[in-house]
């Protein structure tokens, strides 16, 4: 297949942004489970090369790097796209209409309404990673505060905190369980090839994302006129 066939549907900062986000989020849930402490009390067999989870003191460590990154991509991705103006993956209005009416097609075999570079699920989904990453970020920066020396905040106020914390990793885990579910559906499987190489079918982008095409060919032209 030549590149002509191809489309560039995710930049390398958005792949970058995709997969730190991806692999901090694994490992805050695996280390944050580990402080439980969950593997040492309750886990019946201990796999080759991870006994370094029955650590607390390790776990919290790794726990915090994960959390650096995460948070360093979260301010990397908002201050590029604020900068580029870009703001396609934010929700709009008529999103939750629109996502079931997808999802009514796929299942039902039928045609597909028009979808813009990304689906409307995605931007629902988008939204609920955002908010959950975001009570984290902030429960989890709040916890961290409290371990400073000569720091003290009420146990009141640290229950509710460590209850948001719980319960957005409660939700960030049902939002990935739903993000892998989204590719049992065999349409959505051939949008995995943008987040390794950047790049999606030109036929795929003209059939499914036909609103999101025809913005790419007025640009096109658009720039072809200025040039000649």
């Amino acid at each position: 297949m030549s590149k002509s066939d191809k489309i560039i549907r995710q930049s390398k900062s958005n792949r970058f942004v995709h997969w730190a986000s991806a692999i901090s989020i694994l490992m805050l849930i695996i280390t944050g489970l580990g402080q439980l402490p969950l593997y040492g009390r309750y886990l019946l067999w201990q796999p080759f090369g991870t006994g370094w989870l029955t650590s607390y003191e390790l776990t919290l460590w790794v726990h915090y790097i994960f959390a650096s990154i995460l948070i360093f991509t979260v301010f990397y991705h908002i201050v590029f796209h604020i900068i580029r103006k870009e703001y396609a993956i934010l929700p709009k209005k008529g999103d939750m209409k629109a996502s079931w009416q997808l999802i009514k097609a796929m299942i039902l075999k039928k045609q597909e309404p028009p979808s813009e570079k990304y689906l409307p699920e995605q931007r629902l989904a988008y939204m609920l990673f955002a908010v959950a990453i975001a009570v984290l970020i902030v429960t989890g920066g709040i916890k961290v505060y409290q371990n400073l020396s000569g720091v003290n905040i009420s146990n009141t106020m640290m229950v509710i905190v460590t209850l948001g914390h719980n319960l957005g990793t409660v939700l960030i885990i049902f939002a990935f369980i739903g993000h892998m579910a989204a590719f049992l559906f065999k349409e959505n499987r051939k949008m995995l090839a943008g987040m390794f190489t950047g790049k999606v079918n030109k036929e795929y982008v003209k059939h499914r994302h036909s609103l999101w095409y025809k913005e790419l060919k007025a640009q096109k032209n658009k720039k072809n006129k200025s040039v000649s």
